[in-house]
């Protein structure tokens, strides 16, 4: 995808070997600046603190991570530490957890002296089929907003996303952005409402950026908007990204994504998530049993902006006493969910569908 029309990843490695550089996502999109990766600790930081996000870039983040791990120590013990230390990082995401279990796997059975040169290949194979996984969940996804290009008689498509499910939460591509990049490289003409996506405001600040420098026709809106301009047809599908699906395909994604569920199904609209085959938890039999990430409450009390003098400040936006929850995310219930974009095609949201995935 682009940045001021050059083409970019969101995590690469650094050409003078020394790590792996990133997209800090914190600043954007007031600021779009690198940060070098050296070692297991700014691997571990970088996905504690969120400069990177997104279950697919959050596994790949990782699988470098261990790479950089087995530069400092290849030892068995290395090993073990590095992977305990990635996964404590963030509890939701299964995509870091399954990154984590193919570079272990990958990596125990070789030599200690051959680790640190195949941990990178192999992680970098990791990115790559992210990539790949992202631009197939596209395809397949192309086909159903034709389906509803054709219903629309060349009117714009329009699509409803929430939190950031775009190529900054991959490799590349994205999984929920893919479809509506093939739609446009196709010329399907659509338009994108993005929600804001509160707490952390990544679909302001992320998606709409994204959007931007793709030059994909988009509108920004707030979060309880969506249910409005549903009720009024003025949104013809939703698509989200997810960070883990239970076996029967219940999907947790950022939270807000129960509630838009809801409102699709009420005014009778599809509401499909896409994501990866790895972002599929089969042993999480439902998605009550999902772990829930519950940020920093400060994330709710304050909210990050920039300032007329260019400055990126934050500013608090509630009482100085007044507590706050911050659950990151929720669980749309299988029942809600049209279909389940992947790279092997679109599956319904059920266990006995998605049995073939695993």
């Amino acid at each position: 995808m682009l940045i001021d029309g050059e083409k970019r990843t969101a995590i690469w490695p650094d050409p003078n070997g020394e790590g792996v550089v990133i997209l800090d996502q914190t600043r954007l999109p007031h600021v779009v600046a690198n940060v070098l990766l050296h070692d297991l600790a700014d691997a571990a930081s970088a996905i504690k603190d969120m400069l990177v996000r997104g279950a697919p870039l959050i596994g790949v983040t990782a699988a470098y991570g261990v790479a950089l791990a087995m530069r400092a120590d290849s030892s068995d013990a290395a090993l073990a530490y590095a992977a305990e230390v990635l996964r404590a990082t963030r509890p939701t995401a299964v995509n870091l957890a399954w990154a984590l279990a193919r570079m272990t796997s990958f990596l125990q059975p070789m030599p200690e002296e051959m680790r640190r040169d195949a941990a990178f290949a192999f992680a970098k194979h990791l990115a790559e089929k992210d990539i790949a996984c992202n631009e197939a969940i596209g395809e397949h996804g192309l086909t159903l907003i034709r389906a509803l290009a054709e219903k629309r008689g060349g009117q714009p498509v329009r699509i409803l996303t929430h939190c950031n499910a775009g190529w900054l939460a991959t490799v590349d591509w994205g999984t929920a952005t893919a479809p509506i990049y093939k739609a446009q490289a196709a010329g399907i003409p659509l338009h994108v409402f993005v929600d804001e996506t509160r707490p952390r405001n990544q679909g302001a600040s992320l998606t709409a950026f994204e959007l931007g420098q793709q030059k994909v026709p988009h509108t920004l809106i707030v979060d309880n908007a969506g249910g409005h301009l549903m009720q009024r047809g003025e949104i013809d599908m939703a698509i989200v990204g997810a960070d883990r699906i239970a076996a029967n395909g219940d999907a947790c994604n950022k939270i807000g994504t129960y509630l838009k569920a809801l409102a699709a199904r009420d005014c009778g609209l599809p509401f499909y998530v896409a994501a990866p085959v790895s972002t599929f938890d089969p042993a999480l039999a439902e998605g009550r049993l999902i772990p829930i990430e519950e940020r920093a409450p400060e994330e709710v009390t304050f909210m990050p902006g920039l300032a007329p003098n260019g400055e990126v400040i934050s500013v608090r936006i509630a009482p100085k006493d007044t507590p706050a929850r911050n659950p990151g995310f929720d669980v749309t219930p299988a029942r809600l969910v049209s279909g389940i974009i992947t790279e092997k095609g679109v599956f319904e949201a059920s266990t006995e569908a998605l049995a073939a995935l695993a």
